[in-house]
């Protein structure tokens, strides 16, 4: 690099080779990021980067879609951050890494939004417009957001499931899911939101805690001569009585229609103040104090004993609509760790609950299901109808307690599923909806779903490791995928339904076609407008239009289908290398494109997964409003620069949580100075450097640059080695120790006399800068995946010809004859040399010596230590950094020492060494005899350092 622009110093009596250079000290980062965004933008650079990659080998890592709704946050920093170091390693490690971004256009957000603003009543297109246009403005703002965080990628066509194209493509998706038999219809109980109006997806549920009412209540004998010769009796004892259930849901009462025991446990009769009540034998005691009764067991029999026994639903008595019977039916599920052992079954409002009378031959007619999609029962239930259930449920415990069937109320702290929109509590509630069958043989005779699906987890490389058994589990555990949403803002499931059989179209496949040619054309509004006559002729007065849209996880989970293999794939391909989201997309967009390509290609839609922690604060609490701990990354950026959190992420094992704080941030910023710092001075050192003219050929190195450059070139392996394998904070702290420790408190400083005082074009100053030549492209280019911005603007001095740093790849170092040799001794010579500044800061502390230049030293060495010490000759001083330094051999390590002595003689005024021949010449009095030579001779031989 010969930089013209770069100054030399101003000249003093007797110069030395002092170089400036137009990389500053400070990075100034919040004004100078803008500019290279802005630059990068206007250049084309992603394009160039895309040009100089063809050719090569794919890597795709597939964009897991953001929400187009709200600024972006800094998870969402930590993501995309992530993703831009992975790719801009993978580029420039030889491959065509392509970076399309992309949004999640459809569902509920985006439609709350749009009611917020304009009410719950506009017409469906209109409601499609603005929510269209929102979307759209959305994704503008949170685009300028990742732009400014130096993420590099295809702003200019990204991909949103919105497009036109996109939507059509999900439609065509879902035909081949239905082709392969995978999807039918049926009444389940699914996750539901009273405030959303429409079935929720597993990944849109989560956890808080809740305070409930808690019951025991009582269900009467309704058969007491079958009860007591389940008991081995002749007779009850007494008639009154009944069998006990607890419950957490008051509000699932007047829907009760079954009673769950497990067949092996132990179910005790026992006689009490209330009469005969049946609890699990284990259970009786507990129970007893819980209902404040004493009881005497008057028998026991096993659960399988009591099947079938049926027993009067515990409001018979306060409304003649509750005058059914409950019969015992048999499950596994039944624990006795709380409660009676004794569960009650609503159908309609529990899975197993539901599977189970199912299972005893109970039709969908037959399910009662009072609650309706907004949480108020149906006016019609006898003593309860037109409440919401959550008001309903201290009603239903007096209720109880007035009919005599309630045997304790109490209230509990417990965790509970909400909506993770609207954080308001959610109930499994039984709808007709459309399913992906799990277990569902599909048409080919193939595997299950479920198989496929596991097989595809097998198949596929998790980082962390621990990633895989988790998304095993919840695959394996997993019920039947709910496609189907109650709203209007999404992809339609397209069917044309018969109106008496509920049974689809037999054109089905055909039709879904014809509506994704129109949806191509006109968006998803072409299914609201259609006249079901323009497809179906005159079926349409058998068949009407499903109303139904896909959940918005089908959506993300087919990008593979609509983006790798449709919107993009002149960029992308399928399987994706991977994908890369938070730990929570084991349950989201990992888990739906797992089941979509098990669907639809019997594999999985990527051959690895990377899951990230999540941010919180420094003392690992998770970043809230109410806490006020949480972190712009905009606010950061303004005031320390995008670099520095890309720095901080980079450098953090993302594996786990990701904390950050003031005190964090700005030891990151303290690390990145010393990297700033350590560029500043290589490229100092080379401004009057032209590789062309200057380099000097490595067999004519002196030795320090060559084991520097053999140092090098085995660090850079094993960061490769780590960028291979997506470990990123071990290669930001193996590079901060190599700028602090190995070039700057060890390479660097050994140089600094060879720089600054041989002769400006001597083979020892030209070795250096040759050898610093090198370290820097090799460094550059490791340093830029992650502090793309300092890289990129090093680059622009260090090679003003060249585009961007961004079209190299890794650095292909040249071949140190002997380097593993080479870096063996030259450890042992810096261990050395640490005992020697040890032994030089206690000489200084004692006032003894000020700097180590004053210094003379003997190193008494043995062995293997011994003959690299005397290998060096004479130049072994300046790799000590001392005036003199002499080697006494011993003969064991136990005899090992160092002496430090003060110099006796003068010190050089341009070299500062302290040396006999200062004053040897006459006319320069203040000057030493190699630095007399350096100036007006030949220069000083220097061989080893």
């Amino acid at each position: 690099m010969s930089n013209k622009k770069a100054d030399s110093k101003p000249q003093a009596k007797y110069p030395v080779n002092l170089l400036d250079t137009p990389f500053p000290m400070r990075g100034d980062l919040p004004k100078r990021e803008p500019q290279w965004v802005k630059e990068w933008e206007e250049r084309g650079l992603y394009e160039k980067i895309r040009a100089a990659s063809k050719g090569r080998p794919k890597f795709i890592l597939h964009d897991g879609p953001p929400y187009a709704n709200g600024d972006i946050h800094l998870g969402h920093a930590v993501n995309k951050i992530l993703k831009d170091i992975v790719v801009k390693s993978r580029n420039m490690a030889g491959f065509d890494a392509p970076y399309v971004p992309g949004w999640d256009c459809h569902g509920m957000p985006i439609e709350i939004q749009i009611e917020k603003q304009f009410g719950k009543s506009l017409p469906a297109a209109e409601v499609m417009s603005k929510a269209r246009a929102y979307a759209t403005e959305q994704i503008e703002k949170q685009k300028v957001g990742f732009k400014r965080l130096g993420v590099l990628g295809d702003w200019a066509d990204p991909y949103k499931t919105m497009n036109f194209v996109n939507e059509a493509e999900e439609i065509r998706a879902l035909g081949k899911i239905i082709e392969k038999g995978y999807v039918y219809r049926g009444l389940k109980p699914v996750n539901w939101c009273f405030d959303c109006g429409s079935a929720l997806a597993e990944a849109e549920v989560e956890y808080k805690d809740r305070t409930d009412p808690t019951i025991d209540v009582m269900f009467a004998f309704a058969e007491p001569e079958k009860t007591a010769q389940a008991f081995g009796l002749p007779a009850l004892p007494r008639a009154d009585g009944g069998i006990v259930i607890w419950t957490t849901t008051p509000w699932t009462i007047p829907a009760n229609q079954a009673l769950n025991l497990h067949p092996e446990i132990v179910y005790a009769l026992v006689d009490t103040e209330r009469g005969l009540l049946i609890v699990a034998e284990e259970r009786v005691e507990a129970c007893m104090s819980d209902f404040k009764l004493t009881g005497r067991v008057v028998a026991t029999a096993p659960g399988v004993k009591l099947a079938n026994l049926r027993f009067h639903h515990p409001l018979a008595s306060a409304h003649p609509g509750y005058k059914r019977t409950a019969p015992v039916y048999l499950g596994d599920y039944v624990t006795t760790d709380t409660g009676t052992g004794v569960v009650h079954s609503s159908p309609a409002y529990g899975i197993e609950d539901f599977q189970s009378c199912k299972a005893h031959g109970m039709t969908d007619s037959d399910i009662i299901n009072p609650v309706m999609g907004d949480g108020r029962y149906i006016e019609s239930l006898p003593l309860f109808g037109g409440l919401s259930i959550w008001d309903a449920n201290p009603k239903v415990v007096d209720a109880l307690r007035e009919a005599g069937s309630l045997l304790r109320s109490e209230h509990y702290k417990h965790s509970y599923m909400h909506c993770w929109r609207h954080k308001t509590a959610i109930i499994y509630r039984a709808t007709s909806q459309w399913f992906a069958g799990m277990d569902v043989t599909p048409r080919d005779g193939g595997k299950t779903l479920r198989e496929t699906a596991l097989e595809g987890i097998d198949a596929t490389a998790f980082y962390p490791s621990w990633g895989k058994q988790r998304l095993f589990s919840m695959i394996a555990n997993r019920p039947d995928w709910t496609l189907s949403r109650q709203r209007q803002w999404g992809v339609p499931m397209a069917f044309f339904v018969h109106k008496e059989t509920g049974e689809l179209h037999p054109r089905t496949l055909e039709l879904l076609e014809e509506v994704a040619k129109r949806v191509e054309q006109s968006g998803i509004e072409a299914w609201q407008t259609l006249d079901p006559r323009e497809l179906i002729g005159d079926d349409a007065n058998l068949y009407e239009k499903n109303r139904d849209t896909l959940d918005v996880w089908f959506d993300s989970g087919t990008t593979h289908w609509h983006v790798l293999r449709g919107s993009h794939k002149d960029q992308l391909q399928f399987p994706a290398d991977l994908y890369l989201e938070g730990s929570d997309q084991h349950r989201g967009w990992f888990h739906s494109s797992l089941l979509t390509a098990s669907m639809i290609d019997g594999r999985a839609p990527y051959k690895g997964l990377l899951t990230h922690g999540f941010t919180v604060d420094g003392e690992g609490r998770k970043m809230s409003k109410s806490l006020g701990n949480g972190i712009d990354p905009h606010e950061v950026a303004n005031r320390l620069g995008a670099e520095i959190i890309r720095l901080w992420i980079a450098s953090t094992d993302y594996s786990g949580e990701l904390a950050i704080s003031e005190e964090i941030l700005k030891r990151v910023t303290e690390g990145y100075r010393r990297i700033r710092n350590t560029l500043r001075f290589l490229l100092a050192n080379l401004s009057d450097f032209d590789f062309a003219q200057h380099a000097v050929p490595v067999e004519d190195w002196l030795e320090i640059d060559r084991y520097a450059v053999a140092f090098s070139q085995q660090l850079q392996t094993e960061l490769l080695g780590h960028y291979e394998k997506y470990e990123f904070h071990p290669v930001v702290a193996k590079l901060q120790t190599y700028c602090s420790e190995d070039l700057g408190g060890f390479y660097l400083d050994v140089l600094k006399d060879r720089l600054y005082t041989s002769a400006a074009d001597s083979r020892a100053r030209r070795s250096a800068q040759t050898a610093l030549y090198h370290l820097t492209h090799g460094l550059l280019r490791v340093l830029a995946p992650f502090l793309s911005f300092t890289a990129e603007e090093a680059w622009k001095v260090f090679q003003p010809a060249s585009d961007t740093i961004f079209t190299e790849t890794y650095y292909a170092y040249p071949e140190v004859a002997g380097s593993a040799a080479l870096i063996e001794k030259w450890a042992l010579l810096r261990d050395v040399r640490g005992n020697v500044t040890k032994a030089l800061e206690e000489a200084r502390t004692a006032n003894r010596i000020g700097s180590s230049l004053q210094a003379e030293v003997a190193v008494h060495a043995s062995g293997a230590r011994y003959d690299a010490l005397t290998s060096l000759g004479d130049d072994l001083k300046f790799v000590l950094i001392t005036s003199a330094a002499t080697v006494v051999k011993v003969d064991d390590e136990a005899q090992e020492s160092v002496d430090v002595a003060a110099s006796k003689y003068q010190k050089c005024e341009r070299c500062w060494h302290y040396r006999e021949d200062v004053g040897a010449h006459a006319d320069h009095p203040t000057l030493c005899g190699r630095c007399f030579s350096n100036l007006f001779e030949n220069g000083e031989i220097r061989s080893a350092a």
